[in-house]
């Protein structure tokens, strides 16, 4: 399967393709914003595709097309205003979830965030944050994709333990960037977790185990 990988320069993004790579079941596509991300990427024996999710939707189609799968891990990042939520996090989300259905790519795999579909738990200080989560996953429930939404708690630096939680979750927790890169991989060609969306934390399963059992 190719997987593209949007938001290939950050840190969740950097994992997966790592672990694509590496797995050798998939082939992994780096979609990165600069060109010299990308060449770093083809250095390391990576395909690497320049888009912008800021371009329009067919400029994006054109990039994903003869792709199998796409996982957004893309964001506008803690050091940006929030026009720039809105762009990346927001429409840039929508626009690849349309250019996806533009270019017959069905599987789509969404880094949301824990709590983003409850309003009532939004941490007020990154509202809009979450205004931007809520509304990009609802658009994609509604298309006709085969979607999974994954939202992870707390994202941490710390290795992954692959013990994860899938099951919906009443309180906050964290999870080891690693592992979300993890279940992202483990979930691309399950079609139990299709057009389905899943809280994601450290728990006590491993990741094959939770997700055969979905």
């Amino acid at each position: 399967m190719k997987v593209l990988v949007a938001g290939a320069n950050g840190q969740i993004g950097r994992l997966l393709v790592e672990m694509l790579k590496t797995g050798g079941k998939h082939t992994p596509i780096a979609m990165v914003r600069k060109p010299e991300q990308a060449e770093r990427y083809r250095a390391s024996g990576v395909e690497s595709i320049v888009a912008d999710l800021e371009a329009g939707v067919d400029e994006l189609a054109a990039a994903v097309r003869g792709c199998d799968a796409i996982v957004f891990t893309a964001g506008s990042g803690a050091k940006t205003g929030y026009d720039k939520t809105l762009l990346i996090d927001l429409d840039g989300a929508v626009k690849l979830i349309e250019a996806a259905e533009q270019a017959g790519v069905r599987r789509f795999v969404m880094v949301s965030a824990l709590g983003a579909e409850q309003r009532e738990r939004w941490h007020e200080s990154i509202r809009p944050y979450y205004v931007a989560k809520h509304y990009a996953d609802r658009l994609l429930t509604a298309s006709k994709l085969d979607y999974t939404i994954l939202r992870p708690g707390g994202l941490t630096d710390e290795p992954g333990t692959g013990m994860i939680s899938i099951e919906p979750a009443t309180t906050g927790g964290t999870i080891p960037r690693e592992d979300v890169a993890g279940v992202i991989a483990a979930v691309l060609e399950a079609p139990a977790t299709y057009r389905q969306a899943y809280d994601l934390l450290s728990g006590k399963q491993s990741i094959g185990d939770a997700i055969a059992v979905i």
